[in-house]
């Protein structure tokens, strides 16, 4: 098989993050075994009690050599307009591979299996290493399973293993991203009918708190403190929904939520603003969770590693982006960059592709790195 069929074989397993992801491990499971490769397993059970896997797999001995990290899961589908062909069919039309996951990230991982295999009957100075998560798109689960249980990813660490984080940048050397903070604040009401005086509405109770988050917000924007000028945008962007989750207009909302989504940067500490969010929320009696929060991405431009990997790359320059990773948890590893085939633009779309010609020049440029720093 090469990268296009390992794609396509891929794309057809519906692995959005709220669903299971077992079938498709299974599947990248097999595969690895088939080529040598020693695979370690790491299952969990996710918050809503849905089976989840991460598999880390080993091509050769020793340690150091290289490692790629990637993910099994995709974002939902719901938007998907071609009619010819649903989003878990992959489809093959003007020199594009259309599917969920094509570009982000199933491609990617299909060109670094097609890349492995190349190099099963060859001795290797240093191993290969491959990983791929579940729940990348929903906070990162997967990884922080990896980092916590894998006995593989520990030998990675020790050996100070080169990492390559493979989502779609076009084959540009990424050294740093943005992180990320999810928070969560619920006020709490009474239900009752609207026409009369019985109800307490959630909603007014949170009025006075979006108040101060408009003005955090604005600080966060404006001053130069929260900004990190090699980022577009500089700032943490940070962003607002609400909902009270009630379904008739007659009805005095019993609870009010709002989350609260900004994305850290490397050089400011954040601290300050969870606790300004804590503080408003005690004054106003509101509850407050953090759902989710991973820390920012973030390598010497200068590194000899980064360096190195600017050899296989377009673009002689390292950048930055906003959008973030399953690196973020893999900051032990202190040689890594984010690399891969494919456009970030055409991630999540409705009409999802990756060009067949990045899925052929993934490979090689794959190949190249494990023969660079493995062979």
């Amino acid at each position: 098989m090469n990268s296009l069929e390992y794609a396509s074989e891929l794309i057809k397993f519906p692995s959005v993050s709220s669903t299971s992801n077992v079938e498709v491990t299974d599947q990248i499971a097999d595969w690895l075994r088939s080529i040598d490769v020693t695979v370690e397993r790491i299952d969990y059970t996710d918050h809503k009690g849905i089976a989840k896997s991460n598999v880390v797999g080993k091509l050769g001995s020793g340690t150091g050599g290289l490692a790629y990290f990637g993910h099994s899961d995709v974002v939902p589908a719901d938007d998907w307009v071609i009619e010819e062909h649903g989003p878990f069919s992959p489809t093959i039309k003007d020199g594009r591979l259309y599917g969920r996951g094509s570009t982000d990230m199933k491609g990617s991982v299909a060109c670094f299996i097609s890349a492995m295999k190349q190099f099963r009957n060859r001795t290797l100075s240093a191993p290969v290493y491959f990983c791929c998560t579940a729940d990348e798109e929903v906070g990162m689960l997967g990884a922080q399973q990896v980092v916590e249980r894998s006995k593989l990813y520990q030998e990675m660490v020790e050996g100070q293993t080169r990492a390559i984080i493979g989502e779609p940048t076009r084959f540009e050397v990424v050294h740093a991203h943005k992180g990320g903070c999810l928070i969560k604040v619920t006020a709490s009401g009474k239900a009752a009918h609207s026409s009369t005086k019985e109800g307490i509405n959630a909603n007014w109770k949170m009025i006075p708190f979006l108040s101060e988050m408009w003005e955090l917000n604005n600080e966060m924007e404006t001053e130069t403190a929260w900004q990190n000028p090699m980022f577009n945008p500089p700032t943490m962007t940070m962003n607002l929904g609400i909902n009270d989750h009630t379904h008739a207009v007659n009805i005095t909302p019993p609870q009010s939520v709002c989350t609260i989504y900004f994305r850290q940067m490397p050089g400011i500490d954040a601290t300050p603003i969870i606790d300004r969010v804590r503080d408003t929320c005690d004054r106003f009696k509101l509850k407050m969770e953090i759902v989710f929060q991973a820390p920012p991405f973030d390598i010497d431009p200068e590194s000899p590693f980064v360096q190195e990997c600017l050899k296989f790359s377009p673009e002689k320059s390292p950048k930055t982006v906003s959008y973030g990773t399953d690196g973020a948890w893999f900051g032990a590893l202190k040689q890594a960059v984010v690399f891969g085939p494919g456009s970030i633009a055409q991630a999540h779309t409705h009409d999802e592709w990756v060009k067949l010609e990045d899925l052929e020049h993934g490979t090689q440029t794959y190949s190249q790195m494990i023969d660079n720093w493995c062979s």
